[in-house]
């Protein structure tokens, strides 16, 4: 599976990395995106950061 963070929604606070620096970066315009899949280690922590966004821009996909 991997998390994916809708452009258009993101507003850039930085939670998602803040949580789970492993899966979450902040690109160039100040979004957040994704580069790593979610595994069965960081899962948890993936969760985590999609059900704390404050504006719901991120889904998990398979």
């Amino acid at each position: 599976m991997r998390a994916y963070v809708d452009q258009e929604m993101c507003i850039g606070c930085g939670l998602c990395e803040g949580t789970c620096p492993g899966v979450f970066r902040m690109n160039d315009a100040g979004k957040a995106e994704t580069y790593a899949d979610t595994t069965d280690e960081n899962h948890d922590t993936v969760m985590e950061a999609i059900n704390s966004c404050p504006v719901s821009a991120i889904r998990e996909e398979e």
